[in-house]
């Protein structure tokens, strides 16, 4: 992708390529890296949830990665890398990969076999999709959301990615598209032609069609959906954001390096720039926030990290380190002031996603514009005219112009798939109240993250015997909480019993609860769809025939505090 523009080019068939070159190994290797960077953002989006939304939004990311494996197979890949196409969608001629095998594509991959660069750009594709779910978390639905990732990717994902990278995409081609209309009007547009070109716009590793598209999908999913009924601060497990944020940086470099497309210079200097651009944003943002808090938090490190990998994603195979470190800065402070801002304006980007994603990938694409330098893009033998530094300054206007198209396509046809699938009889988007309080892993999955244990006063685990077991059915020592709840919001059922003076705890929050009394009872309080019912606190009791207390846990509202 790095090779994407050049000047005055002919598209011709490339004989096939030896398949052990080291630039096939490299690339295939970088796939691998970029398929765990989905698993990262699982982590770290999990992190990030409430404890009783743990796996559900892991399941999400997960669900998402095989989706759009098994849409690119069929049809994506060739929508948004076909070489027959016109300025604005492929066709469907690479469907099932059948024209796949050794050969490579003159203009996009032209060092390595056309099926190992299809492998690494699903990864790129089934990272996007997952990003999307940043701005969602805690209350959407598993199967609309997957039905909305198998159209989403189509009409948005493989259509943005076909304009920036594709042969006769017309943002890579911003000056001229009519060449290339009358290319295809003279010659037999079935197979590559000769299409006289000059540079358009600059995005080495996908600013565009990665965050500024799901950026602004998951702005306009949330809009659809609404606000969370009940917003919490605290995140249940920063050390799953921290480790999920080291993996995603780890396959960035993959994902920033393996789009030159080959293994040379200008590939380590991708890569270099992606580090440093991290580095540079994370101290940014801490900075930033400590300035407010006085504290170093793990949170502001990771996600002023995460903006700097962001910025640098289109600028990487484009600019020298020292811009890295302006890049990452800048879009750090952006993201991180938009947060701020966004807090006053009422829409709910849970995970921030869309100020990230989507402001930080517009950043990152107008800077590339002004700090592209023609050496870089030479360090491969490519001719660029470099940037606004170095007098080029059409080309911040190439750069603005696409990112505004691609941003206004994402959140137009976002919006109006999510307002689609909304209408349809049993697939309306969003959890409802007493669902989005219990949380997406029961409700969704039938499974949580987390064990519920019964836990002696002193917080010792009782035996075996007296431990739930989520997601299992009755079998008189173990009790489902799904098969308690019935998922009916007026039912009280009882959950199991417990021995004298023992505790009602949720394994990470120990002692949330604390219930005595002789052969006390834990039950679910009764729920109903209105927010107080979730607001009341501590546990209710009733007296028995021998004046002991029966502990009843009101479960609706302590799992709405967690």
């Amino acid at each position: 992708m790095g090779n994407s523009n050049s000047s005055n080019v002919t598209v011709t068939y490339v004989e096939p390529v030896d398949t052990g070159s080291p630039s096939t190994g490299f690339i295939t290797w970088g796939a691998g890296m970029v398929f765990f960077m989905t698993p990262g953002l699982a982590l770290f989006y999990s992190g990030l949830s409430k404890h009783n939304n743990a796996l559900s939004l892991m399941m999400l990311c997960m669900l998402a990665m095989a989706v759009v494996t098994v849409q690119f197979f069929l049809y994506g890949f060739s929508l948004a890398f076909s070489e027959s196409g016109g300025p604005f969608i492929g066709d469907f001629k690479m469907g099932a990969l059948n024209t796949l095998g050794s050969h490579s594509f003159p203009h996009t991959s032209p060092q390595i076999p056309s099926i190992a660069f299809m492998v690494y750009q699903m990864q790129f594709a089934t990272l996007t999709a997952a990003l999307i779910f940043g701005s969602v978390p805690e209350r959407t639905r598993f199967v609309p959301a997957m039905i909305f990732t198998v159209f989403w990717t189509t009409f948005v994902y493989d259509f943005v990615a076909y304009w920036t990278w594709a042969d006769r995409g017309w943002i890579r081609n911003f000056s001229c598209i009519g060449d290339i209309y009358t290319a295809m009007a003279t010659t037999n547009s079935s197979s590559p032609s000769a299409v006289p070109c000059q540079i358009g716009g600059y995005d080495f590793a996908g600013g565009g069609p990665v965050h500024i598209a799901s950026g602004f999908a998951g702005l306009a999913y949330c809009l659809v959906l609404g606000k969370r009924k009940h917003i919490h601060v605290e995140h249940h497990s920063l050390v799953n954001v921290m480790f999920g944020t080291g993996i995603l940086w780890f396959g960035w470099l993959a994902f920033n390096g393996g789009s030159e497309g080959a293994a040379n210079t200008r590939a380590a200097m991708a890569s270099t720039n992606t580090t440093i651009a991290a580095a540079c944003g994370a101290l940014t943002w801490i900075w930033f926030d400590f300035i407010w808090t006085r504290k170093l938090s793990a949170l502001s490190f990771c996600s002023g990290a995460v903006a700097g990998l962001v910025g640098i994603t289109p600028a990487a195979g484009f600019v020298a380190p020292w811009a890295a470190i302006v890049i990452g800065f800048l879009t750090a402070l952006a993201c991180n002031s938009w947060c701020r801002v966004k807090k006053h304006i009422g829409f709910d980007d849970s995970f921030d996603a869309f100020s990230v994603h989507g402001c930080g990938g517009f950043i990152g694409n107008i800077l590339t514009g002004i700090f592209a330098q023609k050496w870089v893009g030479k360090l491969d033998g490519t001719d660029y005219p470099g940037g606004w530094l170095e007098g080029n300054w059409i080309q911040v206007g190439y750069q603005l112009g696409g990112s505004t198209a691609i941003a206004v396509w994402s959140f137009t046809i976002s919006g109006i798939l999510c307002l689609i699938i909304n209408k349809i009889p049993y697939l309306h988007l969003r959890q409802t109240e007493t669902d989005e309080a219990l949380g997406g892993d029961f409700v969704e999955m039938g499974e949580v993250g987390y064990m519920l244990v019964i836990s002696e006063p002193e917080g010792e685990i009782l035996d075996d015997e007296h431990a739930f077991n989520l997601g299992t059915r009755h079998d008189g020592k173990r009790i489902s909480m799904g098969d308690a709840l019935h998922h009916n919001s007026d039912a009280r059922s009882s959950v199991g019993s417990k021995k004298t003076g023992s505790s009602f705890d949720i394994l990470k929050r120990p002692h949330i609860n604390r219930v005595r009394g002789n052969d006390s009872e834990v039950s679910m309080s009764s729920f109903t769809d209105s927010a107080s019912a979730h607001q009341e606190k501590g546990a209710s009791t009733r007296q028995n025939g021998h004046g002991h207390s029966h502990g009843v846990v009101n479960f609706a509202a302590d799992v709405d505090r967690l």
